[in-house]
């Protein structure tokens, strides 16, 4: 039998949609400066970019422990609830890296995001030592 994933198709499908949003913030800076391949010097094209690739580097880490803690049979009540505060945190995160008012976003979203990633670390361990 299959089984059902619910918190890791949902985290999977939520990364996929963040991803093309934060896509789309990098066009829009494009388009704004004519700029079509790098980043032409422009420190907001390269911010909005390291955004996006900063969000790239770190999800498939989490995507994974997710999906392992999920499959263990660990994360059932919290679970979902972590995987919706790593994508806030990335939201946070984006807006932060524009700088201005929000620019208090990017150090909350790397907090938040390191936290998360250290406990699902930490849970998955724990996890495959038999120890929860």
């Amino acid at each position: 039998m299959t089984q059902w994933l619910p918190v890791t198709l949902a985290a999977a499908a939520a990364a996929a949609i963040l991803n093309i949003w934060l896509s789309i913030r990098v066009g829009a800076v494009r388009r704004a400066l004519g700029i079509t391949v790098g980043d032409g010097g422009k420190e907001a094209l390269s911010r909005r970019m390291r955004a996006q690739a900063n969000f790239v580097e770190n999800t498939p880490f989490v995507l994974v422990l997710i999906l392992a803690i999920e499959l263990a049979g660990a994360g059932e009540g919290w679970l979902a609830y972590v995987a919706a505060l790593y994508f806030l945190a990335r939201i946070l995160h984006a807006y932060g890296m524009d700088g201005g008012n929000m620019q208090w976003g990017r150090m909350v979203g790397t907090i938040a995001t390191l936290s998360v990633l250290l406990g699902l670390a930490v849970v998955a361990a724990l996890v495959a030592g038999r120890i929860i």
